[in-house]
Parts: C-alpha cells; sequence; structure tokens
C-alpha cells in the first residue's frame, strides 16, 4: 500500500512532464537513436516475417509430398543452395546496413562544433541527484538538485561524476544512457527541441532507493532560462515576517545547517541538497514527492517512512517550530 502511495505521489509530482519513452525523441540524440532502433525493428521484423512464411511454406510443401507420395525433383538441392546462398548475402548486406547507420548515429552524439555551450555539474549521490551551472567567477555559480533547466535549442554539456557509488543518468527523450562512476569524470550532450519538462531517472542500481533518484530536466525558451538563472544565483530572501523569521531561527537552531546551505544564511552545509531556492522546485526528495506543504512536513518529520535507508535523520519539532519551519522554507524562491 506505502509502495502504491509513493508511485501515486511520484506521478503527482511529474506535472506537466511526459512519462519518459525512447520513442517519443525530444532532441537530436535521441531522435538519431529512436531512427536506429526503429529500422533495427522494422528489419527484424521483416526477416521473422519471411523466416516463419518460408519455414511455414516449407512445411506445407513436406507434409504434401509425404501425403501423396511424390519424391522431391532432382534440382531441389541446387535450388536449396541458391536460396542459402541468397539468404546469406541478403544477411551481409543488413548486417552492413546496421554498422553504417550505427555510425552515422554514433557521430551524431559526438560533441557540437560550436565552441561557446552551457556547462553543467551533475554529482550523483544516495540517492539525489547534486547540479551545479559552471562559471568563471564563483558568484555566479548555481547550485540546485533535482532539475536541470536548459535553454531551448541550445547544446548543453553535462559534466558527470558519482559521490558514493555507481549511478546511470538517463533522460530517455533527449539522451541515451551515460554511468556516473566514483572516482571517474564523463559527459553527455543535452538538446531539447521543444519546450517541456522531460522525466530522467537513474539507470544503474545503486542501492535501496534506486527507483526513488528520479530528476527532471525542464527546457524553457532562451530569455526564460537566463531570467531562471538569473534568479537562482541571488541569496535566500529576508524573513518577511515574524513566523518566517521563527521558522529561520528554528532551522540555524536544529541540525539543518549540518548538512544544507541556504546562500544569504549561517548554513553552509554540503551534505545535502542546497536549500536556497527550494521553493521554486517541483519536487523533493528526487521526484518521489511533490513539493508541497503537506509532503515537505512529512519529509522533514520522519524521511525514512517516505525513502528508507535515506541519511536524512528525522526533526524532532514541536508542532508550532515546524509550522513556522515550512513558513520559512515556502519563501525560499
Amino acid at each position: 500500500m506505502i509502495s502504491l502511495m509513493l508511485a501515486l505521489q511520484s506521478v503527482l509530482a511529474a506535472g506537466a512532464a511526459r512519462q519518459q519513452s525512447v520513442l517519443r525523441p525530444a532532441g537530436p540524440q535521441a531522435d538519431s537513436a529512436a531512427r536506429l532502433w526503429w529500422i533495427a525493428f522494422w528489419i527484424a521484423a521483416a526477416v521473422y516475417a519471411i523466416t516463419i512464411g518460408t519455414l511455414l511454406w516449407a512445411a506445407w510443401r513436406a507434409h504434401r509430398r509425404v501425403r501423396t507420395g511424390a519424391q522431391p525433383p532432382s534440382s531441389a538441392e541446387r535450388t536449396m543452395r541458391r536460396a542459402v546462398g541468397g539468404a546469406l548475402g541478403v544477411t551481409v548486406a543488413i548486417l552492413l546496413v546496421f554498422i553504417s547507420y550505427d555510425i552515422g548515429a554514433g557521430r551524431s552524439l559526438l560533441a557540437p562544433s560550436r565552441s561557446n555551450y552551457l556547462t553543467i555539474h551533475v554529482t550523483g549521490h544516495q540517492w539525489w541527484w547534486e547540479v551545479e551551472y559552471a562559471d568563471t567567477l564563483p558568484h555566479d555559480r548555481v547550485t540546485t538538485a533535482n532539475e536541470i533547466h536548459i535553454p531551448v535549442g541550445e547544446p548543453v554539456r553535462v559534466e558527470l561524476s558519482a559521490h558514493d557509488v555507481i549511478h546511470s543518468l538517463w533522460v530517455p527523450e533527449l539522451a541515451g544512457k551515460r554511468d556516473l562512476v566514483p572516482g571517474y569524470h564523463q559527459a553527455v550532450w543535452l538538446q531539447a527541441d521543444t519546450a517541456g519538462v522531460y522525466r530522467g531517472q537513474c539507470a544503474e542500481f545503486c542501492g535501496l532507493q534506486h527507483a526513488h533518484m528520479a530528476l527532471y530536466v525542464i527546457a524553457d525558451p532562451p530569455d526564460r532560462f537566463q531570467s531562471w538563472l538569473a534568479s537562482q544565483r541571488q541569496p535566500a530572501p529576508a524573513p518577511g515576517d515574524s513566523v518566517a523569521a521563527r521558522g529561520l531561527r528554528v532551522f540555524l537552531g536544529a541540525q539543518c545547517p549540518l548538512c544544507h546551505s541556504i546562500a544569504g544564511t549561517p548554513a553552509y552545509g554540503n551534505v545535502g541538497p542546497d536549500l536556497t531556492h527550494l521553493a521554486s522546485r517541483n519536487t523533493i526528495a528526487a521526484g518521489t514527492l511533490a513539493n508541497t506543504r503537506g509532503n515537505l512536513g512529512g519529509w522533514i518529520t520522519n524521511p525514512r517512512s517516505i525513502k528508507p535507508g535515506t541519511t536524512m535523520p528525522p526533526s524532532q519539532l514541536e508542532p508550532r517550530d515546524l509550522q513556522a519551519l515550512l513558513a520559512y522554507l515556502e519563501t525560499l524562491k
């Protein structure tokens, strides 16, 4: 029952995101992979149909000869050799077509020719995604979690690393899978040709909550993306009322700053996700729950009831303090 409820919560958390599917490509890399898949599918379907048809025809011929007592013609063996040779030639031709198209599809996944592009660093943790937007100036770098914002129509270089175990980044509608291995760095290119929200997933078993390690790629028009990036560079706003101010004091007085950071406050923890703009995210707990006040309260109070095995400890807060903390976190947009 709990698993069903979590699955429903995950669907609701997706919001405008379509269900992930490799058969609905929305970028050039995924489009090349999908075309290769369809070519392989239709050729395999044709070969299967011809093979089964030939087998049925041969079985029918053999049955008719047994029933009538007719003998196979003297040229039957020569005809069979020609058929086998022709089938062998067709097989070689099909393999050459596959190899040629596979090489072409592989080239489409290489780095684009342009020299200036957006670079994003993604680090896999058990069980969430840390996302950092690189910049030459340290104060202009942006750190968020479980969401990757990109501009529509522009290639984005995503550099990958793992903090603990092997993870695998997979956004089926934009690109193929790429492993994140501790101690190694590699990259994948993402490009969305259409604005939208694209669901991604960890595609490598990474522990107890592997299935609840999702992320969303949000593709916006370039001007809207720049506005989002500029807003993310701002520190957290100061509390606007006494309740939010109390919530900030609760946050700083509890164990929260040991793991989380909020720009503009004394909280500089780097174990868990950066919370500077928590309220602007669509989900919490790596896509497990929609980012609502009730879900956030449940997550803070007892995260292990939602994600067993998570390293985030439960918070024993008085109801008044919890409500004040939630009021403050809701201001972090």
